[in-house]
C-alpha cells in the first residue's frame, strides 16, 4: 500500500512542477496547491501506514499508531490553506492592477516574433 502513495505521490509532484513552470499565475497557483498535497502523501507515507490502538498508555494494547505524522499533516494544511489564499488574493489583485496573469507580459519581456 505505501509503494502505491509514493507513485501517487511522485504523479503529484512531476504534475505541480509542470503547473508551476508554465506563465499563467493561476496555473502556478494550482501547482503550488497539488505539491502540498504531494508532500501530505510523502508525511503520510513516512510515517509508514500501520493501524493501532490510539496512543493512550493502556492496559493489553500492544500496538500504537504514531501521533506525529498526523499532527504534522494537520500543521501542512493550515499553512497550506494560508498560503493558497494569499497567493489568490495577490493573483487577483495583479490581474486588476496590470490587466494580464502572464508572467512575461508582467516583466515587460517581449515576446519573440
Amino acid at each position: 500500500m505505501e509503494i502505491i502513495i509514493i507513485i501517487l505521490a511522485g504523479i503529484l509532484v512531476g504534475a505541480s512542477v509542470y503547473l508551476m513552470l508554465s506563465k499563467s499565475v493561476i496555473r502556478i497557483v494550482v501547482g503550488t496547491n497539488i505539491l502540498t498535497h504531494a508532500i501530505l502523501l510523502m508525511v503520510l507515507s513516512m510515517g509508514q501506514l500501520k493501524r493501532g490502538s490510539i496512543p493512550v498508555l493502556e492496559d493489553g494494547v500492544e500496538s500504537y499508531a504514531d501521533p506525529l505524522p498526523q499532527a504534522m499533516l494537520l500543521t501542512v494544511i493550515v499553512i497550506s490553506f494560508a498560503l493558497t489564499a494569499y497567493m489568490l488574493v495577490v493573483a487577483i489583485r495583479t490581474y486588476k492592477e496590470l490587466g494580464t496573469d502572464n508572467v512575461e507580459e508582467m516583466k515587460g519581456v517581449p515576446e519573440d516574433d
